[in-house]
């Protein structure tokens, strides 16, 4: 078991660092790490995760915590979010200082604007291999495609109405 948690750490650990953007700039890595490399869930147990993270209220973080529920129980889940949140939150408490210093230099204004295409990407990425995952038939694939066209369609569209949508059909039989 102490392999496993600090296994979780370390790979937790590595993500806090690369999550630029956010938690789910780094999803298709997490995802590669714990269902292809490590085999402690299925695609399908990480879509469901994914799914129960960003439904649930709270940070989209979420999913740190459950996958590390379900590879080791309690103790994963402290492990998971410890890690998530521990490195990026030091780094981040010592470049700060340094970081508001330079806040109308110009090279830190291109950083910036560098880093807004590479998170965007990141996310696109965490998400198709989420679809992916989750889409195991034609039908799943075409409500998948209905959401994300409803969502760039309607731009002011909660949220919670789609997630609505997305449970009547599950109750009808058809998700």
């Amino acid at each position: 078991m102490s392999g496993t948690l600090l296994a979780l750490a370390g790979i937790f650990a590595e993500l806090s660092l690369l999550a630029v953007g956010g938690g789910n700039t780094v999803i298709a890595e997490m995802h590669r790490q714990v269902v292809d490399l490590r085999g402690w869930m299925t695609a399908a147990d990480f879509a469901a995760l994914f799914a129960l993270a960003q439904a649930a209220p709270g940070p989209n973080l979420m999913i740190c915590a459950l996958i590390g529920w379900r590879v080791a129980g309690p103790a994963g889940a402290a492990v998971a979010m410890a890690g998530i949140v521990g490195p990026s939150s030091l780094l981040a408490g010592m470049v700060w200082t340094v970081w508001q210093r330079f806040r109308d230099a110009r090279w830190r204004i291109r950083i910036q604007q560098g880093l807004v295409p590479v998170t965007v990407g990141l996310i696109c990425a965490g998400s198709l291999l989420v679809a992916r995952s989750a889409d195991t038939s034609w039908l799943l694939a075409a409500i998948t495609a209905a959401v994300v066209a409803a969502a760039l369609a309607v731009p002011k569209l909660h949220p919670l109405w789609l997630l609505a949508a997305g449970a009547l059909l599950g109750v009808a039989g058809l998700g």
